[in-house]
């Protein structure tokens, strides 16, 4: 047995004492501009997945993919569940659990279907369409406060994207961008009832059941055109189940400390990172109108950034409603 010593246990005490400070100092921050914090990592994490996700649909089956994304994640998580125990992972509604789930693997079914005929970039902008709906739908559900700047920021946002999406309506890929378009409301409805859950949920228990519910649902469409892996991609897997169980962690925190409308807008920025990935990777070279309409999502996302740590400053019960 290795005995540590006495420069490693001084290491070891250096790096805790820093992560345990920069603890505090997030936790200082206001409750809006953590939620859009850990929001913008979720996004980042999100871009890395479906970078590796096209590459992948692009040599196996779309829905095979989307089976074994799922089944890593959940592979991924199977070390933390078993230290916790499996009662502290288990569900206080497991039927809510399944119906997100549901609701989820629907919405994965249009997605991975249209992803291999359309670019990262587009892709993602089309995905931007989402805030429009989640905002709508957490006024409706959940009673959000929506104030002027929210919508403004969101149809800045949404401008932006219709010039990015626009001229790829026609030719052949306009029905695969009808398609992706058409699961943007089925994702709004899975992370509505996301914010629900996690009023009474940890996110740790609520990304453990979307992986196990979104694996179930998958499977049987996986089984139809199944083909072995070469070694390279069940690595590939696995990085994606890291990025996945991540992203929806980092996604369900930014859930528990602001309303679900105020952390939609830093969304925007992920189709910086999309184009740099796609071109990088795919050689996929960003069409003019998905730079301008970036430059249009991107001043939204700045803006409104700014005016929500302002807002929350002016309206210290807007903290506490949020923590």
């Amino acid at each position: 047995m290795a005995v540590e010593s006495g420069g490693e246990r001084v290491k070891r005490h250096v790096l805790m004492r820093h992560a345990s400070l920069a603890q505090r100092r997030a936790e200082r921050l206001d409750p809006t501009v953590r939620g859009l914090l850990w929001s913008t990592a979720a996004g980042l994490s999100f871009v890395v997945l479906n970078t590796l996700m096209r590459g992948l649909t692009l040599q196996l089956d779309p829905f095979q993919t989307q089976f074994l994304r799922y089944l890593f994640g959940l592979l991924v998580m199977i070390p933390l569940v078993l230290r916790s125990g499996l009662a502290s992972y288990r569900p206080r509604n497991i039927s809510g659990q399944f119906v997100r789930g549901g609701v989820h693997t629907f919405g994965l079914f249009l997605w991975f279907s249209a992803i291999p005929h359309i670019t990262l970039a587009d892709t993602t902008a089309i995905g931007f369409t989402g805030p429009i709906f989640i905002m709508l739908g957490a006024a409706w559900m959940f009673g959000e406060r929506m104030r002027w700047e929210r919508w403004l920021a969101a149809l800045i946002g949404f401008a932006g994207v219709l010039i990015v999406v626009a001229p790829k309506l026609s030719g052949s890929a306009g029905a695969y961008t009808l398609l992706m378009l058409a699961s943007s409301p089925i994702f709004a409805a899975s992370f509505l009832i996301t914010k629900g859950l996690t009023r009474y949920e940890r996110p740790a228990v609520i990304v453990v059941w979307q992986s196990i519910t979104v694996t179930v649902f998958s499977l049987p469409l996986a089984v139809l055109a199944w083909q072995t892996p070469t070694v390279a991609q069940w690595f590939m897997f696995l990085i994606c189940g890291v990025l996945g169980s991540v992203g929806h962690y980092f996604l369900a925190r930014s859930f528990t400390v602001a309303d679900i409308s105020a952390t939609q807008s830093v969304k925007f920025l992920d189709l910086v990172w999309a184009s740099l990935l796609g071109w990088l990777i795919f050689a996929d070279v960003p069409s003019r109108s998905t730079l301008i309409g970036g430059v249009v999502i991107c001043a939204s996302t700045l803006w409104i950034a700014h005016r929500e740590a302002r807002g929350a400053a002016r309206d210290p019960d807007q903290a506490s409603r949020s923590a």
